[in-house]
């Protein structure tokens, strides 16, 4: 390891314990990749991103495949800058600074303020928990949320993720991919969920997919959380692509006793944010 100078300061310019310069006396034409502190610091933020959890700095090292010393130097330079926090038990967790990147960003996203917006409004209107979802790899992520007014209480916050197969949002967010791309799809990702009602037979779940987007509306009950039911409608780009959903997330008794009320509120929702972003003419 030698250090670089960044900012002014001196940080480590990291290299794995099988990375660097090829020994000497080795192939002259071989030459290993080489692996910045930056890169580390990434894969570090990036593995706790990716499970959702706090972990020891053995357990990341180990996960990201580099040294533990060279981690440890990291996490504890990120923790300094408030990337990182150290929780009491000495395990690691995103820190403070990257949320504040992460507001700064999103207000500067027109497709994100629009899409606050109208949910907002569709929360009012309904009287329901709204949250506007986004896909994130294999999984459906939430990207924004406004809390009904009753005491209904959603599990799912901004920033939860789950498989795309447990939810309405799931479906529609690859309900605009070719069939073979979605049987693929749903090959690698599909899970069982909590419940044990989530469909997992990939041929089932693009069938589904497909007839949703289609028909501009999908709903599930019961799947990801017990009682609970999500109404979601898709937000589509100049291209036809689902981008994104707004959903309305209630209780499953309720969702089926007016239902053609909520459909009809989420699909003008949807309909609104894509004619707000100038992609209704597409």
């Amino acid at each position: 390891m030698r250090c670089v100078e960044l900012d002014g300061k001196t940080s480590p310019e990291v290299y794995s314990e099988d990375e660097g310069l090829a020994a000497e006396g080795g192939d002259k034409g071989t030459r290993r990749a080489r692996v910045s502190g930056i890169d580390r610091a990434l894969q570090v933020i990036d593995h706790l991103y990716e499970t959702g959890s706090p972990a020891g700095v053995y357990a990341i090292a180990k996960a990201v495949k580099a040294p533990l010393s060279t981690v440890y130097v990291i996490v504890d330079d990120l923790v300094e800058k408030n990337m990182l926090t150290r929780q009491a038990d000495g395990s690691i967790w995103l820190g403070a600074r990257l949320y504040h990147y992460g507001l700064a960003y999103a207000r500067s996203l027109d497709f994100m303020s629009i899409a606050t917006h109208e949910m907002h409004d569709l929360c009012r209107q309904a009287g329901e928990t709204v949250q506007v979802c986004g896909r994130d790899g294999d999984y459906m992520l939430v990207l924004a949320m406004a809390d009904g007014p009753s005491h209904f209480q959603v599990a799912s916050r901004v920033g939860t993720r789950v498989p795309l197969n447990w939810t309405a949002s799931g479906r529609l967010l690859a309900g605009h991919l070719p069939q073979e791309e979605r049987i693929e799809l749903f090959k690698r990702c599909a899970r069982s969920s909590p419940t044990g009602r989530a469909e997992i037979d990939p041929g089932t779940l693009s069938e589904a997919a497909g007839k949703a987007f289609e028909a501009r509306l999908s709903i599930q009950a019961g799947e990801s959380d017990y009682a609970v039911a999500c109404i979601a409608s898709p937000i589509c780009d100049r291209d036809g692509q689902c981008v994104a959903t707004i959903s309305i997330v209630l209780p499953e008794q309720k969702a089926f006793s007016d239902e053609n009320h909520y459909t009809a509120q989420v699909r003008s929702s949807a309909e609104q944010i894509e004619k707000l972003m100038g992609w209704r003419n597409r």
